[in-house]
């Protein structure tokens, strides 16, 4: 799929199923807080809205991915190249700090390797980031399969 085709297809999910999810739990939220709603099913409703809310994180991280330029590492072996791809990432996050008049970054990377990455004793690397990404008041989550890992990174953006 080309660039131009996922930009595309990102945007038609933005402004259809991310919009209709978004519309839909505003409409749980108003039955939820109508008087005469009984607390059954205000408690039913209150589940329903997790899900919804649930539903739009994860058509929000698709749309994420859609937009998402692809690095491709088959060349990247270490030393130079690795290097040069640190100072992109430095880059493209200064750029959000002195330009974008952002309220929160957000960082997806995603690989096709064999999966398996979690947070797991004695092994620190994964660890460290998610403390790092704590201690930002920031949110990390980690999708791994046998196809490839994909980790979301989201922090406020400090005033500071």
């Amino acid at each position: 799929m080309s660039a131009h085709e996922r930009v595309k297809l990102a945007q038609e999910l933005h402004d259809g199923i991310a919009q209709d999810l978004v519309g839909l739990s505003y409409f749980i939220d108003s039955l939820v807080a109508q008087i005469n709603t009984p607390d059954e099913i205000r408690s039913d409703l209150r589940a329903l809205r997790f899900s919804v809310t649930e539903s739009i994180e994860r058509v929000r991280r698709e749309i994420f991915q859609l937009r998402a330029i692809p690095i491709k590492t088959d060349d990247i072996h270490g030393g130079d190249q690795l290097y040069e791809l640190s100072r992109v990432f430095n880059e493209l996050i200064r750029n959000i700090d002195e330009h974008s008049q952002a309220s929160e970054i957000s960082l997806m990377i995603a690989d096709n390797g064999i999966g398996g990455a979690c947070i797991k004793d004695g092994h620190d690397g994964l660890r460290g980031v998610s403390e790092r990404i704590k201690d930002l008041d920031g949110s990390m989550s980690i999708d791994s399969t046998e196809t490839g890992t994909c980790i979301y990174i989201k922090i406020p953006r400090s005033d500071t």
